[in-house]
């Protein structure tokens, strides 16, 4: 039987202060072209449904990541750039908060929905795992000198703060409550265990992406206008 499965963002929401999380119900309010882009898809899915009856079902997750993410992206981004002892560029203050959800949970959880979800629902995807961008980048030097300690001393000190980007919600946080209860669906991978696994699968990996960078990609993050 048909379904349309249309694969959205939390960053439809906006930003998050300290505490609370997104939920099905969440006003819209996107920060950025990006986030406006997805919201208008949304909206556009759910005229669909209404006017010519088509079977929908809408999912909003958190930041993915995982084997084969696209080295344009943080976490990948700075495992490369950390091989190559090459600085590790932060984003203002390293604070800004999101929610990691590896990559495997998230095409369970996309299954799931596709084949037991109720249609016409929204289903929000989250791992449950808030870290911010510092943490992130520092757990993930401090993976890559257990598995090969640079020359040049701990990565962590390749660290560099620069000019925030525009746009930069300052926290996202998906509550997945909805997913759980009615689907069975859990998150399997923690942080700990999902960017271990994530940090050495690119350093076992590198022609594949290497591949990327050689066809032309000079590493330059997306959005600094």
């Amino acid at each position: 039987q048909f379904r349309f499965l249309h694969i959205s963002t939390d960053e439809v929401f906006g930003s998050l202060g300290d505490d609370g999380f997104f939920t099905e119900t969440t006003a819209y309010s996107p920060n950025s072209p990006y986030s406006a882009s997805k919201a208008s898809s949304d909206h556009l899915v759910r005229a669909w449904r209404e006017t010519y009856d088509l079977p929908t079902l809408i999912t909003n997750c958190s930041n993915n990541y995982g084997p084969y993410h696209f080295p344009e992206k943080l976490i990948p981004h700075m495992i490369i750039k950390g091989l190559a002892g090459e600085p590790l560029p932060v984003y203002g203050d390293g604070k800004n908060i999101r929610d990691w959800l590896y990559v495997e949970d998230h095409a369970k959880a996309l299954t799931l929905v596709l084949e037991r979800g109720a249609v016409g629902e929204t289903y929000n995807v989250g791992g449950r795992n808030e870290r911010t961008n510092l943490h992130v980048v520092e757990t993930i030097c401090d993976l890559l000198d257990e598995i090969a300690m640079s020359a040049r001393g701990p990565r962590r000190n390749l660290i560099t703060f620069v000019a925030d980007r525009p746009g930069h919600d300052r926290r996202y946080a998906i509550d997945a409550s909805k997913l759980e209860r009615e689907l069975g669906w859990k998150a399997l991978e923690t942080f700990e265990s999902g960017i271990a696994k994530t940090t050495r699968w690119f350093c076992d990996n590198r022609p594949w992406w290497q591949a990327i960078l050689d066809r032309g990609y000079e590493r330059a993050r997306i959005g600094l206008g």
